[in-house]
């Protein structure tokens, strides 16, 4: 290691011991008790009127014909729209490669050429997994056309590309490149005028969103906080968008803009876990402002071809105004039900393993239940199974049961059996627990 690798290590160290001491330690406890607990949630006024539409793209992981759905997609939503027609730019939030193969970069731009028109602008950066090339940059440049770390106007707005640089590993930036972001907000905020800042990275600030106690990146949170007129999207974790957790308020907006490839969840606080349906994945953010500070946000999943979640910002400049703490998304959140006549059933799928299905609980508007909890008692009341299972939240079809996978020996064909489950919030609340009886059909 050179004299100037060691300096920027070490320079890397102090930004996250400074973040571990000034943004990690008081989330736990501070920022859950700030804000204000609301009547209701905010809803989108009909009068809303953007000056600037940004769609939003991340972890495609070589699967460029769900970018190109997207593009399309958007295209086909907003062409005719009657209040503000078209799409102002695209954003591509990193890990459109595996392991940052040039070849990687070639293919996804050939499809960004073919699907996006030459009058919409067209912006990306670099995910962990492009920086597993050690000749990352060298690579972004030459099929880009631009810096990774750039900034561009759009309709009065500043949108801030950053990709910072690969600091001693791929899960660390550059003193360099975060006192670039630094600046970067700080110039923008001298002519936002009332208006939004847009931040686009790849890994969430930690601690905000939904995935980002691990999948987050502390140094961030020491050049975004404070900065309340800031707007950062990410993504990097695979964790669902329509998961109510992806949007986040503390002294700025984090946004969590899902995945393109496959998602990822967590089971009893434990991530990295992959439930039936993960794969595939295909959501996509549309974001809208005005220059009265309001933002609109909206999820978008392409494989059922619907929105998914909608969040409006009245005023991002009014930080003690702000909805969507997570104060104030705990406090609207309730206990899922279950409907009256809930039933449960047992089979055999094609590889021999018992399957449970039963009529899944309802959540609160714009709420999910996210995981259950089942155990399983035989005729003599004994308990012969017990587990927790993320609920598939993320797949939108017609199908309203859950269905679990509980191995090929756990029960006994023709035997009868008691499910006794509960069902779970995306903020901790549990339902009534529901017995439901079935017999296993082999």
């Amino acid at each position: 290691m050179s004299m100037h690798e060691l300096f920027q290590w070490v320079i890397g160290v102090i930004f996250g011991l400074t973040a571990v001491f000034n943004v990690i330690l008081p989330f736990g406890g501070l920022n859950r008790l700030k804000g204000t607990v609301t009547d209701t949630l905010p809803v989108t006024p009909e009068d809303f009127v953007p000056e600037i539409r940004l769609v939003l793209f991340t972890d495609s992981h070589n699967q460029n014909h769900h970018v190109a759905k997207a593009i399309d997609t958007a295209y086909a939503l907003f062409d005719n729209d009657a209040v503000y027609p078209g799409v102002d730019g695209f954003f591509g939030l990193g890990d459109f490669s595996s392991v940052g193969f040039e070849g990687d970069y070639v293919n996804y731009v050939n499809t960004l050429k073919a699907h996006v028109r030459p009058e919409t602008k067209c912006i990306n950066i670099h995910g962990n997994h492009e920086f597993k090339h050690d000749e990352y940059r060298e690579f972004f440049i030459r099929n880009f056309g631009y810096d990774p770390n750039t900034v561009t106007e759009i309709n009065g707005f500043s949108c801030i590309a950053f990709s910072g640089e690969r600091g001693a590993t791929e899960w660390t930036f550059t003193a360099n490149s975060l006192k670039w972001l630094s600046n970067a907000i700080t110039d923008a905020e001298k002519t936002a005028n009332g208006k939004a800042i847009f931040v686009f990275n790849h890994p969430h600030p930690w601690g905000t969103v939904y995935g980002s106690t691990v999948w987050g990146d502390p140094q961030l949170n020491v050049v975004l906080n404070g900065h309340t007129s800031v707007v950062d999207f990410s993504g990097h974790s695979h964790f669902p968008l329509n998961d109510p957790r992806s949007i986040n308020q503390t002294t700025y907006t984090a946004f969590g803009c899902g995945a393109m490839a496959t998602f990822e969840t967590d089971k009893d606080y434990i991530p990295g876990q992959h439930p039936d349906g993960y794969d595939p994945a295909a959501q996509m953010t549309i974001v809208e402002a005005d220059s009265d500070g309001s933002v609109h946000i909206r999820g978008y999943d392409l494989l059922s071809d619907a929105f998914i979640c909608e969040y409006y910002i009245d005023n991002v400049n009014d930080k003690a105004s702000f909805p969507y703490t997570f104060k104030n998304m705990y406090a609207h959140d309730t206990k899922p039900v279950f409907p009256e006549n809930a039933s449960a059933t047992a089979r055999k799928n094609e590889a021999g393993e018992w399957v449970i299905s039963f009529d899944e609980a309802t959540a609160a508007p714009g709420y999910i239940v996210h995981e259950y909890r089942v155990t399983i008692k035989n005729d003599k009341g004994l308990i012969i199974y017990t587990k927790n299972f993320v609920d598939d939240y993320f797949v939108f079809d017609d199908d309203r049961t859950a269905d679990f996978r509980i191995g090929t020996d756990t029960l006994e064909a023709g035997k009868s059996y008691t499910a006794v489950i509960r069902a779970e919030s995306a903020y901790h609340k549990y339902s009534c627990s529901v017995s439901l009886p079935f017999t296993a059909q082999g």
